[in-house]
């Protein structure tokens, strides 16, 4: 692999400071000065056309005076100024720029016609910009500081991206004092050209970073944000705060950044989906960062509780039951084991009590014990420095026990001085230590939900079940019926109509349009039954008095439809009226009333709701909310996040509901986002669950047109497993093979497969002759974001055992418009045309995908490789940096 095409920003081997001063208070100024104090390791250039030097340096009036390649060029001048700056920039060969300067489409009409001129200017030449409004960018290994902030940092492991320059600021004042250090600083301002999702993508391979923070205040490409995000949390933990969580304070993002900021329950959602921890403040941010730095094996979240003071302790599991972190119950074996080394007054329970005379020896043995229990996943240490306690020789025996035992250890010395020498050990040691209970409870907190949120990371659901097909082709007819009527909202018929399409049972439906009608239809479902008005203008008909339930004779039907009529028109004089629904009343003496919706989140698409349902349903605002696709795991999570989950259970004298009903129903709500992208709003309420199954009793669709879009995915930020991509296919000997996506759970197949390829093969493959793919690139290779990447798997059964016989794969590259592809296929399975058959499925999908070239780089002396492509379609050209790689590619 080449270097990162962002290298030249991050990694600059020379900087030219423009609009470089020496007016103390310039930011000009400020900036060059952190250059130099910083001890930039590359060539440094002032740009200033009125000074001859700037602090001592030779100046220069302008980037085409340097003479000199330059990487990466600071910008510190007006706004007005920028884009022929960066004219002038790509002119002379510098590919990245940081610009500083306000004054862009923050402030109005007048900003953002510059900034859409910079912005051209920069398409231009190929020039990559940071900001506009932001604060700079640092990289501490490289003594990169092009930032104004007045202050040292320390150099570390974390990488900080944020939004707010001002916030920036507070965080790196605020770092030295807690031994924080960083390996990037990333202040983004309005994200106008490189985005979120192109910072994290480099981070996420960047050596010197081994956990990012982010703070975002709002996103302006759902899908790119959350395939990068994916992608980075899939090899480093990421840590995200975002502001935005109530309604005032969206609107001061929006006129902060102009970006959308969306609801906070589905941002919370999308950041778990994605494997990502959300916290609610900057210290929350870094105690995260320092718990999860151990990396200790996670197994669950029961924590143990050691102290030698009983009032932390305490505090320590009220702060843990507030956060849903369970206190773990001890064993009678790990009791007993207790009672033997301790005395005989500790509080023989969680939280472990050991008395404020406690020695080392003391500690070592008790953390020891409740280590040991099954039935514990962490322990908390918490000291008092009391007259009896050596804080650092205690710490010193914990540093020893932490060292091999693989569940998170965490520490909490409270006080300042007796204990700080104590404090000094455990940094130097990476265990983890916090000033107070409540915060080492919530780092324990972020461990659990780190690893928790890993798990939904990996689910890669299909669009469609492997059950019975919806109708598409009906459900698509119906809504452009709909639409080339002019109308959005459907009528309840055909709500339900569209669900019966996705096999959802649904409550038969009637329409009368009048009050004999009416009677007729009544008699005809039977008695009892319910009506309700039928208009599109209404989603509430309870509050228009348009609900009649329970109605058992012909005369309370005839009444019914009057009555309904009339309250309807006082109530909703304005509303349109189409008749009156008709069905029988659902007698379902123990079922549960719940809602299950869809929604359009204006910066991540569709979500799918869950919660209590019935008419007091946002009274009580029980409700989770869940990115599609969705599969079973990610349903039952979704089910149980909700209060009215305590309820489907066995309740009083209600037996448990069919909850494999409910789950499958969710399973179709899931499939009708991803294949109607015409769908925007949907209410299932209420949905009737008990111990026979679910019933969709009422129902109301909304429909709007879809943007045209060769992606059939393109509304949804989390992009599904693509199952149109399989292909069943048989050698001439009658060998069954299947032509499928990878999965994460095919990881074990992918080792296995590398593990048997010939030292030739992997050599012409990778380039090297490894034995074994590593963790973290058997997580890059089947744990793919299928929006920026394809690999197709070639897969048969030998012996009733599936085995892996070839892949192939693409990555799409930074242009958006080409690819790189690679292709390996197991020595034994060879000369069958697999390898062909590989390559034709993946070129189709990379022009389905609306790419343009596929190239890749084969080793000269891979005979069979060259002569395989060349069949294919592909020109071979010699490469220019080395005469043994052939560089390999053809349009698509």
């Amino acid at each position: 692999m080449g270097q990162h095409y962002l290298n030249t920003l991050f990694s600059p081997k020379s900087v030219a400071v423009i609009g470089a001063s020496d007016r103390a208070e310039a930011v000009g100024a400020i900036v060059f000065k952190n250059m130099l104090e910083s001890g930039f390791k590359g060539a440094l250039y002032p740009v200033n056309p009125t000074h001859k030097k700037v602090q001592g340096k030779k100046a220069y009036a302008s980037i085409e005076d340097i003479n000199k390649p330059v990487d990466l060029a600071v910008i510190c001048t007006r706004a007005d100024t920028v884009p022929d700056i960066i004219e002038a920039c790509g002119k002379h060969g510098v590919r990245a720029a940081v610009v500083l300067s306000a004054g862009f489409s923050e402030v109005g009409v007048q900003g953002a016609a510059i900034e859409r001129t910079m912005l051209a200017n920069a398409k231009t030449y190929g020039v990559r910009i940071i900001g506009p409004n932001c604060l700079g960018i640092m990289r501490t290994n490289i003594g990169l500081n092009s930032t104004f902030f007045k202050g040292n940092v320390k150099t570390g492991n974390l990488a900080l991206v944020s939004q707010s320059g001002a916030l920036c600021t507070a965080i790196l004042d605020w770092a030295p004092g807690n031994d924080i250090g960083f390996s990037s600083v990333i202040s983004m301002g309005t994200s106008a050209d490189v985005d979120f999702g192109e910072i994290l993508d480099y981070l996420a391979s960047d050596p010197q970073t081994e956990s990012i923070l982010i703070y975002v205040e709002g996103i302006h490409k759902a899908r790119g944000f959350m395939s990068a995000l994916r992608a980075a949390a899939r090899s480093k933990p990421v840590f995200v705060v975002k502001v935005g969580r109530h309604a005032a304070g969206s609107k001061a993002v929006m006129s902060h950044t102009g970006a959308l900021v969306g609801s906070d329950d589905v941002f919370d959602a999308a950041v778990r989906r994605a494997g990502v921890v959300r916290v609610m403040s900057i210290g929350e941010l870094f105690s995260a960062a320092k718990a999860l730095a151990s990396r200790h094996h996670y197994s669950g979240n029961r924590l143990a509780i050691i102290t030698n003071g009983g009032g932390p302790g305490v505090m320590a599991i009220d702060h843990a039951v507030d956060l849903g972190v369970n206190v773990a119950s001890l064993s009678e074996q790990t009791v007993e084991q207790l009672n033997k080394v301790l005395p005989a007054t500790w509080s023989h329970n969680n939280p472990v009590d050991i008395i404020g005379d406690a020695t080392p020896e003391r500690y070592r043995d008790a953390v020891t014990i409740c280590m040991d229990d099954p039935g514990v996943d962490g322990a908390l240490v918490i000291l008092t420095p009391q007259a009896m306690t050596n804080p650092l020789e205690v710490a010193q025996t914990l540093i020893e026990i932490a060292s091999h035992v693989k569940k998170p250890l965490l520490t909490c010395w409270m006080g300042d001085l007796q204990i700080s020498a104590g404090r000094a050990a455990f940094a130097q040691a990476r265990v983890p230590t916090f000033s107070t209970p409540e915060s080492a409870v919530e780092a324990f907190s972020y461990i659990t939900d780190f690893y928790r949120n890993q798990q939904l990371l990996a689910q890669t659901p299909e669009p469609l079940s492997h059950r019975d097909e919806p109708d598409l082709e009906g459900a698509r007819m119906l809504i452009e019926t709909a639409l080339s009527e002019r109308r959005k909202v459907l009528s309840e018929m055909e709500s339900k109509a569209l669900l019966a399409a996705f096999h959802i049972p649904v409550a038969s439906t009637v329409i009368a349009r009048s009050p004999g009608e009416a009677l007729l239809l009544a008699q005809q479902l039977g008695f009892p039954v319910a009506m309700k008005i039928n208009s599109p203008d209404i989603t509430h008909k309870s509050d228009a008095g348009g609900v009649k339930l329970n109605l058992g004779n012909a005369s309370a039907v005839r009444a019914a439809y009057n009555d309904i009529i009339a309250a309807v028109k006082k109530n909703r004089p304005n509303a349109h009226i189409d008749g009156i629904a008709i069905q029988p009343m659902v007698v379902k003496p123990n079922g549960r009333e719940l809602m299950v919706g869809v929604t359009s989140d204006p910066v991540f698409g569709p979500v799918i709701t869950f919660g209590a349902g019935g008419i007091t349903v946002e009274v009580l605002g029980d409700r989770a909310v869940a990115l599609p696709p969705l599969n079973r795991f990610l349903v039952r999570e979704l089910i149980a996040e909700t209060r009215v989950s305590k309820l489907l259970g066995a309740f009083r004298h209600m037996p448990p509901v069919q909850m494999e009903a409910l789950e499958n129903l969710l399973l179709r709500v899931s499939e009708m986002v991803c294949e109607l992208p015409w769908l925007k709003e949907m209410d299932i309420n209420p949905l009737i669950v008990d111990e026979h199954g679910a019933l969709a009793a009422d129902a109301r669709v909304m429909v709007d047109f879809a943007p045209i879009s060769s992606d059939r995915y393109s509304h949804m930020a989390i992009y599904p497993y693509p199952s149109h991509l399989v292909a069943n296919w048989q050698l001439p000997d009658g060998t069954d093979i299947t032509i499928r996506p990878i999965r994460p759970e095919d990881a074990e197949l992918t080792q296995e497969f590398v593990r048997a390829l010939s030292d030739e093969a992997k050599y012409f493959r990778f380039m090297n002759t490894m034995h074994e793919l590593s963790q973290s690139m058997l997580v890059r290779f089947t744990q793919i974001d299928y929006d920026r990447e394809m690999a197709l798997m070639a897969v048969t059964e030998v012996d009733g055992k599936e085995i892996e016989i070839g892949v192939c794969r693409y990555a799409i590259n930074p242009d958006g418009e080409s690819c790189e592809f690679a292709l390996v296929v197991s020595d034994k399975w060879q000369h069958k045309a697999i390898g062909h058959k590989l390559m034709a499925g993946l070129i189709d999908a990379a022009r389905d995908k609306g790419l343009k070239i596929m190239e890749g780089e084969v080793l000269a002396s891979n005979h069979n490789m060259l002569k395989l492509v060349g069949t294919l379609g592909f020109i071979a050209t010699t490469s220019e940096e080395d005469p043994a790689i052939k560089h390999v590619s053809r349009p698509l």
